[in-house]
C-alpha cells in the first residue's frame, strides 16, 4: 500500500493537464512543465481530480508509484504558485548583486563569482546578503540553490559562507590555546 501514490491530486482552476503516449503536460498561469511517465503507472483524470494506479506489485513499480504522484503534485504547485529557495550570505564583506539573469557574488575570493540563471530561474537580491532563487520547476530551483551554496559552503568555526535561510551550522571550538606555564608537557 502506497499512501503517497494512492493520494489524489486536486487540480486548481486555471491549470490544464494533458497526456500523450507516456508523458504528461501541465499548463498553468506561471508556465508549462512536462514529464515522462513509466508505462507501469497509469494516470486517471476525472474532471478536477487526478489519481495514479500501478499495474503490478513489484518493488520497483511500487517505488515509481509514489514518485510519479509526488513529481506530478510538484508540477501542479509549480505552475500555480512556484517554488523558491532563500539563501543568506554570512561574512564580513560578503554581498550579492543581480542584474537581469546574472548574479555576482563577492564571498571572500580575489575575484567576484558570476553565475548565469538557467532558463526558468530568477534571482532576487535583498539587503545585499539575502538571495532568493525562484522558478516553476522544483528540481531546477533546488539544484541552482545548491550550486550557489557550493561556491562557499558555511565553515564550522565562524559560520562564514553561503547557507540556506534558517539552516543550522554546527559550530566547532577553535584552538584550545596555550597550556598553563606550570602544567606538565
Amino acid at each position: 500500500m502506497s499512501r503517497i501514490g494512492n493520494a489524489i491530486i486536486q487540480i486548481t482552476p486555471g491549470v490544464e493537464v494533458s497526456t500523450t503516449s507516456g508523458s504528461v503536460v501541465v499548463k498553468g498561469p506561471k508556465g508549462e512543465l512536462s514529464m515522462k511517465i513509466d508505462p507501469t503507472i497509469t494516470m486517471e483524470i476525472d474532471s478536477q481530480v487526478v489519481s495514479f494506479k500501478r499495474k503490478s506489485e513489484v518493488k520497483r513499480v511500487k517505488a515509481l508509484h509514489g514518485l510519479t504522484r509526488a513529481l506530478f503534485a510538484n508540477m501542479v504547485k509549480g505552475v500555480t504558485v512556484g517554488w523558491t529557495k532563500k539563501l543568506e550570505l554570512v561574512g564580513v564583506g560578503y554581498r550579492a548583486q543581480s542584474s537581469g539573469d546574472k548574479l555576482n557574488l563577492s564571498v571572500g575570493f580575489s575575484h567576484p563569482v558570476e553565475m548565469t540563471a538557467p532558463e526558468g530561474i530568477q534571482f532576487e537580491v535583498t539587503d545585499n546578503t539575502k538571495l532568493t532563487v525562484s522558478g516553476i520547476d522544483k528540481n531546477l530551483v533546488g539544484q541552482v540553490a545548491a550550486n550557489i551554496r557550493a561556491i562557499k559552503p558555511p565553515e564550522p568555526y565562524k559560520g562564514k559562507g553561503i547557507r540556506y535561510e534558517g539552516e543550522y551550522i554546527k559550530r566547532k571550538a577553535g584552538k584550545a590555546g596555550k597550556v598553563g606555564a606550570g602544567a606538565p608537557k
